[in-house]
């Protein structure tokens, strides 16, 4: 039995237990497993995380092993491939070519139906990869984490819609760029849209049928062929849709996540990606989420979000080093009070590089340096605040410790269903922080807020 074949009786079985294919991880480990090759191999031939690539492979033994009735696993995978001979005698000859490189290429595709995704990362690089408007990956710091959540959410729980939120600068487009760029070659088409002041539906879902169709033609005569519905394409190929900014699909001067008029469509989009039988997932990325999103906290669901928060100690350092600035304690406290934000950090380092004085000499009154460009990037989100957002907002400014609900409700500012609409749709917007019952503002909002 060669490569071909046992990776087409895998697929059967796990297709049979779960009624899935195997997706180019599962395919990937099942090469390495039978080429002899470790975890930590496999890992960094696929660019995914070791423990991930472990984990996955765990679960596709234990599917084997129900499905032969023995136990499988990684050190006794080959043995008992070759002891099944089912259908074929001639393993032994076949097996002493699997080290051959095309093993894993062409003519694995072949073996499977048109619309399964293959491993073939040369076909997927060349012909089904718009990443045009993808940003350019910069620095990146340690998001270990954040980028193992996500890529479990994608690959492994097969989730349909996702979204990536956190206030301007947090580094959320950093850490999709990142994403994209290890697991692209998992997708049959990976694309990148920037949804701009203007983002009709039409236009976006133009452009994507148009990449799939025209690749679907490549190599057919007929050029005329009738585009079908977006959803079509995304339920015959496995692709990675993501969209950035968002927010530029909902309104100003309303609660979070309320679509501008003209962008309705969108609303229907997400709610087919979310509830219609596909293989392919939605990336979106924003200071908002759509209102449909928010309300999803189910893990069961093909659904999740995830709030960005602030790099953590070691990583606000490196961006403070970055600008002279020395790595003592009182850095630290720099750190948390602009909430390990890489641009607020970026922007107030400039502004303490240019002045000439030291970390310390902000501390001791606990000064929040405001510099034009922070204001401006703080700007262009408050305006997008409702009246009723920005009243709260002006209760929480002068609180230097977290306010209690109870005391909100008791000023009696507004109507209690309002400041309750006003507060969850800040807490979207990552404006406010919830502790418990406790509701304040970080340092960086507060002395904006107050300035205004």
């Amino acid at each position: 039995m060669n490569l071909k074949e046992v990776l087409k009786m895998a697929d059967e079985m796990v297709f049979a237990k779960t009624g899935q294919h195997l997706d180019n991880l599962q395919e990937a480990i099942l090469c390495g497993t039978i080429q002899g090759e470790t975890y930590t191999q496999i890992a960094k031939e696929k660019h995914c995380d070791e423990s991930y690539v472990r984990d996955v492979g765990s679960k596709l033994w234990h599917i084997l092993s129900e499905e032969l009735g023995q136990k499988v696993k990684k050190s006794n995978f080959r043995a008992t491939i070759e002891r099944l001979q089912i259908k074929f005698s001639h393993f032994a000859q076949d097996y002493a070519q699997i080290g051959s490189v095309t093993i894993c290429g062409d003519t694995i595709e072949n073996s499977y139906p048109p619309n399964h995704q293959t491993s073939n990362p040369q076909q997927t690089t060349t012909l089904h990869h718009d990443l045009s408007e993808m940003p350019r990956l910069g620095t990146f710091f340690d998001r270990t984490h954040e980028l193992q959540t996500l890529t479990t959410w994608i690959l492994q729980q097969n989730c349909r819609l996702i979204t990536l939120t956190g206030i301007s600068g947090i580094g959320k487009t950093t850490l999709a760029v990142q994403l994209v760029q290890q697991i692209k070659d998992e997708f049959e088409y990976t694309v990148w849209y920037t949804l701009d002041e203007f983002p009709t539906i039409d236009k976006f879902q133009s452009n994507l049928t148009q990449l799939v169709s025209n690749s679907e033609n490549l190599d057919s005569s007929p050029t005329n062929q009738k585009r079908l519905p977006l959803i079509k394409y995304l339920q015959n190929h496995r692709c990675l849709i993501v969209l950035d900014d968002v927010h530029n699909l909902f309104c100003s001067g309303e609660l979070a996540g309320k679509y501008k008029p003209e962008y309705e469509e969108y609303r229907s989009l997400f709610k087919q990606i979310e509830k219609l039988s596909h293989q392919s997932c939605f990336l979106l990325i924003g200071w908002e989420q759509p209102r449909e999103v928010t309300q999803v906290k189910n893990l069961n669901t093909p659904i999740r979000t995830l709030q960005l928060k602030g790099l953590d100690i070691t990583a606000g350092r490196e961006i403070l080093r970055d600008y002279g600035l020395e790595a003592s304690d009182n850095c630290e406290t720099l750190i948390h009070r602009y909430q390990g934000n890489p641009l607020w950090l970026k922007s107030v380092a400039t502004l303490i590089q240019e002045l000439g004085i030291g970390v310390t000499q902000l501390l001791p009154d606990d000064t929040i340096l405001l510099p034009e460009d922070l204001k401006d990037v703080l700007q262009q989100q408050f305006d997008r605040t409702s009246e009723l957002e920005k009243q709260v907002l002006s209760l929480l400014a002068p609180e230097s410790q977290p306010v209690n609900l109870v005391k909100l409700l008791e000023q009696g500012r507004m109507p209690d269903l309002d400041l309750l609409n006003a507060l969850q749709s800040l807490s979207r917007r990552c404006f406010i922080e919830k502790i418990g019952s406790f509701y304040t503002l970080p340092p960086v909002l507060r002395q904006y807020v107050q300035g205004l």
